[in-house]
């Protein structure tokens, strides 16, 4: 089973995906397989269902136990399409995530969790941030970016001259240019001006010891902005997030109209 689960990663990835996630559930899946069924060369109808069954014991989400299925069925449908017989799980077994709604904020929460980004104090163990906030939430508003596109950009990744940032291997292992709007170039180059040459790494928004931000800091400052904003967030699961404003579709026009704005009551480009 070893063998054909780094087939069917490195395949995957021969096509530009990154299949990492995917690949660990499958080792974990391997290694499951050979404690449980050490006689087993590929998955069969026990051993997936004891699969899930061991996770359903965890208790695990409905969406976590899809993604420790999906890698396995799709290793069971490569090796049947090399006349391997596998199991494949059927579709509809599972219990299907609950499909969340993206909080829409109105104009009134957008300025306030903004001008609570601008308070940000300095700390000293990480005595950039309240230089890296104000900045870093607002190129994720504007420009619609996952945290991870954002907390990920490097120094030279920003190009000032242009006004462009580039996005590399992001979903799906794509990369795309992104154009910024006059207010956010003219607040990203004070910010390259105070802020590049004093973390020590290639960073464009560093975190500790010259490290890239970590999701989870990402977070925590996000939900301390809510809380300081007086914006209730309704618990993990339910949001808001900071992914919301990834999809620029679930903005308010008036939102979306201040992209070119100036910070006056909402401020979505500077």
């Amino acid at each position: 089973m070893a063998d054909a689960i780094t087939a069917l990663v490195e395949q995957k990835r021969a096509v530009g995906y990154k299949y990492a996630a995917e690949a660990r559930v499958l080792a974990r899946f391997a290694a499951f397989c050979h404690s449980e069924f050490p006689a087993l060369a590929v998955p069969d109808q026990a051993s997936v269902e004891a699969w899930l069954s061991a996770a359903r014991r965890r208790a695990v989400t409905p969406a976590t136990l899809q993604g420790l299925a999906a890698p396995v069925r799709e290793l069971a449908r490569w090796l049947g399409r090399r006349g391997v017989p596998a199991y494949v799980l059927p579709k509809g077994t599972l219990p299907r995530p609950a499909r969340y709604v993206p909080h829409v904020h109105t104009d009134r929460e957008l300025a306030a969790l903004f001008a609570q980004t601008d308070r940000c104090r300095y700390c000293a163990e990480v005595p950039l941030r309240h230089l890296v906030m104000p900045v870093l939430f607002r190129t994720i508003y504007a420009c619609g970016l996952r945290a991870s596109e954002a907390r990920l950009l490097r120094v030279d990744d920003v190009d000032l001259g242009a006004g462009v940032l580039q996005i590399r291997d992001a979903k799906g292992g794509k990369d795309r240019q992104l154009p910024v709007s006059a207010p956010l170039h003219a607040r990203l180059a004070g910010y390259h001006a105070q802020v590049v040459g004093r973390s020590g790494g290639d960073w464009f928004f560093p975190g500790r010891a010259g490290q890239p931000l970590t999701l989870g800091n990402v977070d925590k400052n996000f939900r301390r902005f809510l809380w300081q904003a007086r914006i209730p967030h309704s618990g993990r699961g339910h949001g808001p997030r900071v992914h919301d404003y990834a999809d620029l579709r679930v903005m308010p026009t008036s939102a979306q109209r201040s992209l070119g704005d100036g910070l006056r009551g909402l401020d979505r480009s500077a």
